[in-house]
């Protein structure tokens, strides 16, 4: 490959309708290609770990998922429950509503909350940046990495967008060099991989990893 692709993806699997067999699949394929992490909703971690056991692979928990509209001592318990079900990184939808009154004290309230219950896991804060203007987009980012986390990401995937290359760009020059930025929402071909890396992205977040890095290798064999 061009650059290990599938070591800077998250395998996601956040459907509503999520059955066991879709995480049986979720984590073989995670296993076969060695992605980042598998990524999944809370309440499938326990379940995830279960089929993981005899692997190394990293599980990502989403937190006050897809809203972050919830209650940030929920989102503490909700993080210490993944945590223990075994989560080595945590995605959390933070409070887009403060966020977009420029209420700097309730956005870092929520994220340090989160941060202190993943206990020095990562922590990757959702600004769900389709909702967003793009001065709200860079002080998010700003207030993120004054709280403690360690990426911020572009969006939930259910929020009516997805990731940019713009927003990619934003959100990198807003962090810096040395912080983790996300992009996820619509990134389904090895392109779209591209085009975020190139923009800024040191992780994916998307369903179709296999399809990603299954073009990716045919492209590097010439086909």
């Amino acid at each position: 490959m061009r650059r290990d692709l599938a070591a800077l993806i998250d395998h996601t699997f956040l459907r509503p309708d999520a059955v066991q067999a879709d995480f049986a699949r979720l984590c073989k394929e995670a296993v076969q290609h060695s992605f980042a992490t598998v990524c999944v909703n809370s309440a499938h971690v326990a379940l995830c770990t279960s089929l993981l056991a005899d692997c190394q692979l990293p599980i990502a928990a989403t937190v006050g998922f897809p809203l972050g509209a919830s209650n940030s001592a929920g989102k503490a318990a909700e993080t210490v429950r993944a945590v223990l079900d075994g989560a080595s990184e945590i995605d959390m939808v933070c409070q887009i509503g403060a966020l977009k009154d420029g209420l700097q004290d309730v956005f870092i309230d929520d994220v340090r909350r989160v941060v202190a219950a993943a206990d020095g896991r990562p922590v990757k804060v959702i600004l769900e940046t389709c909702l967003l203007t793009g001065d709200e987009k860079r002080r998010g980012a700003q207030w993120t990495r004054i709280a403690g986390a360690a990426f911020v990401k572009t969006s939930t995937g259910f929020g009516g967008g997805g990731a940019t290359e713009d927003d990619v760009r934003l959100l990198r020059a807003e962090v810096g060099s040395d912080f983790g930025v996300k992009a996820s929402g619509g990134v389904r071909d090895t392109a779209s991989a591209d085009k975020m890396i190139a923009a800024g992205a040191n992780r994916l977040g998307t369903s179709a990893g296999v399809a990603i890095v299954t073009e990716s290798n045919m492209q590097d064999r010439g086909y």
